[in-house]
This record gives C-alpha cells, structure tokens and sequence, in this order.
C-alpha cells in the first residue's frame, strides 16, 4: 500500500496522497492577500479556544496554552519576524495554525475542533470590515469638518454657480462647500449601514452544516465585540453581502470626491483662477518650469473607476456560486481591500486639498457679476409688478438676446434701455440686479442667502 501519511497537504488530513505543488499551488494560495487579517485572524481563535474550554471541548490548560501562542505568534508578525511562504502555507489561518503547533505541539492542532476554514474566513472578513468601516466613516468625518470650516471662511463669498457647466445664478462659497458636506452626510449612513451588516458573528457555522459539538457562538460573538450571531449556519459561511455593502458606500464617496476634484481641477485652471491648490497637493512638468499640475485631485478622479471595478468585480463573482462555500469566495478580499483602502486614502487627501487651497474670493466676484445670471430676479421683478411669470420670462429672454448682441450685462442698463422691453420697470429695478442683492434675496430653506446658509451651517454642525 502507497505511505498515505507523507506528501499530503498538512492541514487536509489523509485524504490526499500529495498536494499542489509550484505554479498550482502559488495559484490557489490566498496568503499574500489575506495575511492582514492576521489580528482578526488570531481575535477569532483566542476566542474559539476561550469558549472549548468554557464548554469542556478542550482543557482549560490547552485553552490557555493555545492563547499565549497567539500572542507570540502575533508578536512575531507585527515585528515582522514570521515567516509567510505561500509555498508552505495556503491562507493565513494555516499559516497561524502551522506556526502555533510548531510553538506549543499537540495542543495547536486542538484550536480546529468545531471549526471549519470556511467559518473562520468568513469571521475574519466580517471583523476586517467592521474595522474598515469605521476608519472610513472617521475619515469621511474628517473631511465633513474640514468642508463646514471652509464654508464658514466663506459665508461671504459669491461665485458663479453652475448648471450644464454655464453660469446660471449667483451662489455663496459656503452655499456650494456644504452641498459637499451633505452628500459625504450621507456617504456616512451609507459607511456605518455597511459596518452593521458586517456586525455578525458565523463563528460555530462550521463547514456549512454546524457541528456536533456543544458550541455557545453568542459566547465567541460576544468576546469579539459583534452584535449577534447569524441564524442559518449555510448563509453564514457564503455571505459576502457585508462586503458588497462596503465597496458600493465606497464607491458613492469615491463619486462624491471625484465631483469634487473635478471642480478643483477647473477652478485651479488658468481659465477660472478661483482656487490655487497648495504646492504640496500638486505636481509641476518634467519640461514646463511654470508648470502646477493639480495632480492630486485627478488622480482621486481615476482612482474612482478602479473602485468601481471592485464593485463589479464581486457582484460578478458572486453571482453565480451555489451553497454553501465555494473557492470563488477567495476572491473576495483583494476588491474589499482595494476598495476601502483606496475610499479612505482618497478621503484624506481631498480633505488635505480643501483645508490648504487658497480661494480667490475677488476672482470668484468678479465671474459673479459677468454675464446674465441676475435674469431670473428681473422675471421675478416683473412677476411682483403683476406680470404672469411665463410672459415675464418672455419678456426678459428677450431683453437677454438684446444685452448679448449689444454685448452688455445686466446690471449695465440704464432705466430707459430697461423700459424699452417693459414699463413696468422702476427705478428700483437697478438695485434688483446687483449681484449680492440677488443672493440675498434667496433665503428660502436651503437657499444661498447668509440668513439662510447661518441656518444650514448650524444643522451641518448638529450633524457633526
């Protein structure tokens, strides 16, 4: 009879005669990804040991053994003494594993008892995004403070707001940064609704079907801070849901901050000239000295569709996979980790461009006051003289037409040159159209009129 005992994979028992080898063996390993859920990893265990123990599953002296070799173990890692080989090891939880029985003998091959890899992962991943999630709704908090400071900085400052990329009507500065505060608002909803459903422990789950022995997962699940247990032991190993959550609240903020660095990339133009980002956000020319390239702010841009490829990568992967676990399931880390990491260093560094930029409130004023965009307020002057506001609009389309073929603004017309188009002009109509009086006069809720923005600041702050 062949030596079942040599040859076989060590932690796959004797029911293989070799295992993979070489180029298979690198393809099917998952280490080099998955060996930073190494403290979740070890989280797990010292908490599986602690409740065998409690159930009389293993001795309390094995229990306690198995936990002071986790904690070398872990020591080793984070001083980057151990030894990952994906040659040797497939995953992290063998890596563990081999290490810890190499540590403390016969009592590391203990810790696997009522435990399958497949529970184990699936907890270690739950724990990585629950951690994730948060340092991701940190840093979107960061970044919400960040946009209220400037907006208080520019309570005062009209700029051009914008539809279809033409001036449209006159905003505040505080007015456009807080539209920025109320969408990463909602990223942050997004970002923890993500971090709940990762909050649920499939520890006990087993392979699929749970396990003979007499287990308390609300025990494990307590001791590693998760909220509740998972009810179906077949979903609790093939869920990846909480890791859709995480990259779609990923990619609504990538969104967000690529709206964003798109405008600072226009505003920084030459063109505008509203904005000049901080030398240390931007980039010159390898062969134009005058050169500022704001780089920073297009490469978030980019990044957005890589973590939109993350999405799409692990909606299609796991389309189609039966119950229970399944080796496509490997491949959930690499989009999860992309994207969350990419998300939260993006986060960072817009709110680093938008702390240190300088705004040119005198250029924003100046492209303010060109141009049409008090046209609206002349159609409302001419609604409150009684005009139906359709034949207002009317009216004043075709004083616009005039004013550009003359190439004069608005707020250039004499009183007569206004009355030409209707008599229901006055001479108050002149103030009507400056600019700062037609901001001021927005000062319904939500509206751009200071009154109206010291209301929103105060909500936005209620928020923080």
């Amino acid at each position: 009879m062949p030596d079942r005992a040599s040859g076989a994979a060590p932690l796959w028992g004797g029911r293989f005669h070799e295992a993979p080898t070489g180029d298979f063996a690198r393809f099917g390993a998952s280490l080099e990804v998955d060996k930073r859920l190494w403290p979740f990893d070890i989280a797990g265990s010292k908490a599986h040991a602690t409740m065998l123990a409690a159930k009389g599953i293993i001795s309390s002296e094995d229990a306690e053994a198995i936990r002071r070799g986790l904690d070398e173990v872990a020591e080793e890692i984070a001083a980057g003494e151990f030894g990952f080989d994906a040659s040797v090891d497939e995953d992290i939880h063998m890596a563990i594993e081999r290490r810890l029985t190499e540590l403390i003998g016969p009592a590391g091959g203990r810790l696997h008892t009522a435990r399958s890899r497949n529970d184990q992962v699936a907890l270690d991943t739950r724990l990585f995004a629950k951690d994730a999630a948060a340092s991701l709704a940190a840093a979107l908090k960061g970044l919400m403070r960040t946009l209220l400071a400037r907006a208080k900085e520019g309570s005062d400052v009209i700029l051009p707001g914008y539809t279809h990329l033409q001036p449209a009507q006159p905003v505040l500065l505080a007015h456009h940064l807080l539209a920025y505060f109320w969408m990463f608002a909602r990223d942050l909803t997004r970002v923890e609704a993500a971090r709940q459903a990762a909050d649920a422990s499939p520890l006990g789950a087993a392979a699929l079907a749970g396990t003979t022995y007499p287990i308390d997962r609300r025990m494990t699940a307590e001791a590693l801070g998760l909220s509740r247990v998972i009810p179906n032991s077949l979903d609790a190993v093939s869920d990846r849901d909480f890791a859709l959550d995480l990259i779609y609240a990923s990619s609504v903020v990538m969104a967000h901050l690529s709206r964003l660095c798109e405008e600072l990339v226009l505003w920084s133009s030459a063109e505008f000239g509203f904005v000049t980002m901080d030398d240390a956000h931007s980039t010159g020319s390898s062969i134009m000295p005058q050169k500022k390239n704001p780089d920073f702010a297009e490469l978030v841009r980019g990044k957005t569709g890589r973590v939109y490829g993350d999405l799409m990568g692990l909606l299609t992967t796991l389309k189609g996979i039966p119950l229970a676990y399944d080796k496509d399931l490997q491949e959930d880390k690499e989009p999860l980790f992309d994207a969350v990491d990419t998300a939260t260093a993006s986060v960072s560094v817009v709110a680093g461009m938008v702390a240190t930029m300088d705004v040119h409130a005198d250029r924003m004023a100046l492209a303010a006051g060109e141009g049409l965009m008090a046209a609206t307020d002349l159609a409302d002057y001419l609604v409150g003289k009684g005009l139906p506001f359709r034949e207002a609009h009317r009216v004043v389309g075709s004083l616009v037409a005039w004013c550009v073929e003359e190439g004069k603004a608005l707020d250039e017309l004499t009183l007569e040159e206004l009355r030409e188009f209707s008599e229901l002009f006055d001479a108050d109509v002149l103030s009507w159209v400056e600019i700062r009086n037609v901001v001021a006069r927005r000062r319904s809720e939500g509206g751009t009129a200071p009154e109206a923005i010291a209301a929103q600041i105060k909500l936005a702050e209620e928020a923080l």
